[in-house]
């Protein structure tokens, strides 16, 4: 299965190096400019991820393509594969008409309780190059609204279109919930 996952540009790097470039892109190059960065190295991540995906799918389950993977079978089939990869399992839930959440209680990025804040700033970006593979080619982006680095329980990704995830960030921001945004 290894060398399966480990195509299309793929390789493994451990977790502490994740959380050591995210501290060093930090402090060499500040925070704001740190995150973007890591954002877009996950986001060129994300495409090869991907790759190796629809690859990994049809050997691992009796579905040939991400195509025909239904929403019941998402959670399922991403946990074992996100799994494998090292990056820890996930779960699915549809929020609305307009989101999904991926919530991952031992996601690879983050260290319980690690007193960072948001912190899974590579993640954001390779899950949006994922999603956005995954929903052929329809643009959408990923934020983070729960970290186990700020001390919570898991973390929480919200997938959806980067209009809808302004005006979460907007709705947030004015310290409303998210959920209202995404019924429309």
């Amino acid at each position: 299965m290894a060398a399966q996952l480990c195509q299309h540009g793929v390789v493994g790097i451990g977790s502490n190096a994740l959380r050591s470039l995210r501290a060093s892109l930090s402090q060499d190059l500040g925070i704001d400019a740190g995150v973007t960065t890591l954002q877009a190295m996950g986001y060129a991540a994300g495409d090869e991820l991907y790759r190796s995906f629809c690859d990994w799918l049809p050997s691992h389950t009796d579905i040939a393509t991400p195509h025909e993977l239904d929403a019941a079978a998402l959670s399922e089939v991403l946990s074992e594969f996100f799994g494998a990869l090292g990056w820890g399992s996930v779960r699915i839930e549809r929020v609305g008409a307009l989101g999904l959440n991926l919530f991952a209680a031992d996601w690879a990025e983050s260290l319980p309780a690690e007193d960072a804040g948001p912190s899974c700033f590579f993640s954001t970006g390779l899950l949006a190059s994922f999603f956005t593979a995954l929903a052929d080619g329809s643009p959408l982006a990923v934020m983070e609204l729960q970290c186990r680095a700020q001390g919570d329980v898991e973390c929480q990704f919200l997938v959806g279109s980067p209009e809808t995830l302004s005006a979460v960030y907007d709705a947030v921001s004015r310290g409303e919930g998210y959920a209202a945004v995404l019924q429309s």
